[in-house]
């Protein structure tokens, strides 16, 4: 299935989802309307619509699309949240002992 919806920023909304994913049912369920909306334009897409279900499928569409949208900022300001927090504990760099003699 392709996947072309381009929200904010020009950031592919499933890119986002996959690397920003918080609680795997709320990830489920974006993208269970994730793949509503693209069903959606798919539809819309057909030229045998009749025109009420195509604008139907298009006002349900971008409500979805505005909802979407809303979650992943959402998630963005956790990440950013998280990025920019000072509890965070610095990293430090890994001690592999690759040149101790054993003396």
């Amino acid at each position: 299935m392709k996947q072309s919806f381009m929200f904010k920023g020009g950031v592919m909304a499933r890119t986002i989802a996959k690397t920003s994913a918080g609680k795997s049912g709320s990830m489920k369920n974006f993208e269970e309307r994730l793949e509503k909306l693209e069903t959606l334009g798919e539809l819309i897409r057909k030229t045998d619509i009749p025109l009420d279900e195509a604008l139907k499928a298009f006002e349900e569409g971008i409500r979805l699309a505005r909802d979407l949208e809303k979650d992943l900022e959402k998630v963005e300001s956790r990440i950013e949240i998280l990025i920019n927090s000072s509890e965070a504990p610095p990293e430090e760099p890994a001690e592999l002992d690759l040149f101790e003699t054993g003396e």
